[in-house]
């Protein structure tokens, strides 16, 4: 049975229990057994694990009990508090540790979310349905609300992603330049808009949370998650954040959640994320990644705190805590930061939701390091595999009376506080009449916009920009010059990213192609030999212009942690013998040491990672737009600079960063990079 002739049922007749339906749909997404609970969990009604007995033997149908309606909570005119504390006041302890725990969908069925009465699902990195399409995961994300919605008090789900450039899961999707891009562009209106796109492309696949914008201020580039900030300068990352989140929730540049167009945003990860120490982190094969922010308390309040009091005064509901430690301590226990300057100082009423298994770093046992975050501010944990042996935990706790009830209460008013202002109780579905959106022109052109605006012109020796149209032939080199998925970077369909098989787009390569005459000869060499390329004496032809694309293969958190940022001059070398002109365009995640390779290159220019829509780069090369973009990160000669002391950083130099921050030429600058001789090692 389709999943719309089942919304059409449950519409009609919404008293009737639907359990027995879900376990048909829910099929082979069966979770793997846990161990039980030991207490009996909320349900409307106990499924019993087969037996011997009952192995292979078709279940009856249950038949339909009635659900009661008509509670106060269910009035949509009474006021959200007078909602929020009628509903707390009906539920069982086990429906209030329910709403408090947030599972990965790949771990649990949609029968077991009404028979736990689990108040939050999540699609990790790459958690797509099957049928990886817009249509597919708003079926998909509909069953899983059908199931909470199964539940005698009906309260719905907050599902959640990470579309942190765009719905960035869905094959078909917008995907956006990554926030480095978007910092370059400081425009503030472009990443508001880029946010609203992500919203209509998130609501029409039934998801209405998102875990963005990222706040964290990268104070070194080796961090895997730089690309994740918008820059390294605090005000910056306020102004662009804050400007997210309305685009997310706001109408009009003013949070509104009940909006039908409006979603969820998580600001995260709070806080010091982007402050970490190299060499600090204890993470498996990260260097810098979840380890230590080792700054004082006026530091940390002083580059890292203030965008969040900004993003709380825009309507933040739901912020994500760090992963990173401070003073010693997780910031999962942090009391102080998550209590007392969270939700006191800076007057938080929104919820506190885990990272990924965040919790389990606490301490080496489990039940301590779910009462020291819980107790510490947590409201919401992320565990996305072992969610019984959190239940069973929080329900032992409270008994030992080591988490109090007073607690859980604060903790599930603030949840359904976030449910209620969204209007899940009265749509909690999506809008599948918006599917016609993802990936639209529109939104594609907005994207196609932002690349434009992102790029920043490094080097533009003797005017070699813009380049011709009419040029007779261009040689274009490198790998990622015709691969979506390297111009995208990770979290792009899978966490670490992945190929762009099945991506749709315009590559680099697409975007030269389209751009040039139709006289014009365009030749891609992918490792830039162009052995087949020769004149009519047997001699190697040689280019009007060769474009040569440099830079990382994708990557996401921790596995791109990493201090060899060197760019390999030989690809650039070998186009300089080819070319009578040569660009070189970058897509990376953050600065790159480039140094070596500067003399072979007429132009340089960073296109950070631009997603799907890379004609907004020819657009760009060929003259008709100009450049525009910034750099947001102090861009070092050698890799023994970082981390730079920003506090101390000279203008000139060996000591100066090879551009400082806020570089960006046009192309009526025709100057080349001065190259220093320099001893980094004296």
């Amino acid at each position: 049975m389709s999943f719309f002739r089942l919304k059409a049922q449950f519409q009609k007749v919404a008293s009737l229990s639907i359990v027995g339906v879900l376990f048909a749909l829910a099929g082979c997404e069966q979770a793997a057994p846990e161990p039980e609970l030991t207490q009996a969990p909320v349900a409307t009604e106990v499924i019993a694990e087969p037996t011997e007995a009952t192995e292979g033997v078709e279940e009856a149908e249950p038949t339909p009990t009635a659900v009661p309606r008509g509670f106060p909570y269910q009035n949509a005119d009474l006021s959200v508090d007078e909602r929020v504390e009628d509903l707390l006041g009906r539920m069982s302890l086990d429906e209030k540790i329910g709403q408090m725990t947030l599972v990965e969908k790949d771990s649990i069925s949609p029968a077991d979310v009404s028979r736990f009465g689990i108040g939050s699902i999540l699609s990790g990195g790459g958690g797509a349905p099957l049928d990886n399409s817009p249509e597919g995961w708003y079926e998909m994300v509909s069953t899983y609300q059908e199931a909470a919605i199964a539940t005698e008090l009906q309260i719905p789900l907050l599902y959640g992603v990470d579309a942190v450039h765009g719905h960035n899961n869905v094959i078909g999707a917008t995907i956006f330049p990554h926030n480095i891009g978007l910092g370059a562009t400081q425009n503030a209106d472009l990443v508001a808009d880029i946010a609203r796109a992500t919203a209509l492309e998130s609501l029409a696949t039934g998801i209405h949370w998102d875990y963005a914008p990222v706040l964290a201020v990268p104070q070194d580039i080796r961090w895997g998650r730089t690309y994740e900030g918008y820059g390294e300068q605090t005000e910056l990352v306020t102004e662009l954040s804050t400007a997210f989140l309305l685009g997310l929730q706001g109408v009009d540049g003013t949070s509104d959640l009940a909006h039908p167009a409006t979603m969820l945003g998580t600001p995260k990860h709070f806080v010091g994320d982007g402050g970490t120490e190299w060499g600090s982190s204890t993470t498996d094969r990260y260097m810098i990644d979840q380890g230590v922010t080792n700054v004082d308390e006026e530091t940390l309040r002083r580059i890292h705190l203030p965008p969040y009091p900004a993003v709380i005064e825009a309507g933040a509901m739901s912020i994500m805590a760090s992963y990173s430690s401070w003073g010693g301590m997780k910031m999962h226990a942090q009391d102080y930061l998550m209590n007392d300057v969270l939700k006191d100082e800076l007057g938080f009423e929104g919820f506190i939701v885990s990272d990924w298994k965040a919790i389990d770093q606490i301490d080496n046992d489990y039940y301590t390091s779910v009462v020291a975050s819980i107790n510490a501010g947590v409201d919401l944990n992320m565990v996305p595999t072992n969610y019984k042996r959190f239940i069973n935990t929080m329900q032992t706790a409270v008994r030992e009376e080591d988490i109090s009830e007073e607690r859980i209460d604060d903790a599930v008013r603030r949840l359904l506080r976030v449910k209620f202002e969204l209007g899940l109780f009265e749509n909690p579905y999506g809008d599948p009449e918006l599917i016609e959106t993802v990936g639209s022109d529109e939104h594609r052109e907005l994207a196609r916009q932002a690349v434009r605006e992102s790029l920043v012109l490094l080097q533009n020796r003797d005017g070699a920009l813009p380049l011709s149209k009419s040029a007779e032939t261009i040689f274009v080199s490198g790998i990622g010059a015709d691969d979506i998925g390297i111009q995208s970077g990770g979290w792009t369909i899978g966490w670490q990213g992945v190929g762009d098989e099945d991506t749709p787009g315009t590559t680099v390569l697409e975007g030269i192609e389209q751009a040039v005459d139709s006289d014009t000869r365009v030749v891609y060499d992918r490792f830039g030999k162009f052995a087949r390329e020769i004149d009519e004496d047997g001699n190697p032809e040689k280019a009007d212009i060769g474009i040569v694309v440099v830079g990382e293969r994708p990557y996401a958190e921790g596995r791109g942690d990493s201090d060899d940022l060197d760019i390999n001059p030989t690809l650039v070398a070998r186009m300089a013998e080819r070319a009578d002109k040569v660009v070189v365009i970058i897509l990376s995640g953050r600065p790159m040491i480039i140094g070596e390779s500067l003399p072979f290159a007429d132009a340089w220019v960073a296109a950070w990672l631009p997603g799907t829509e890379a004609n907004g780069i020819s657009d760009v090369l060929f003259g008709d737009y100009p450049f525009t973009g910034k750099t947001t990160f102090s861009w070092p000669r050698s890799i023994d600079q970082l981390p730079f002391d920003f506090e101390n950083l000279p203008e000139t130099g060996c000591d100066a960063p090879l551009f400082q921050y806020g570089y960006g030429l046009s192309v009526d600058d025709v100057q080349a990079v001065e190259i220093l001789d320099c001893d980094q090692e004296q």
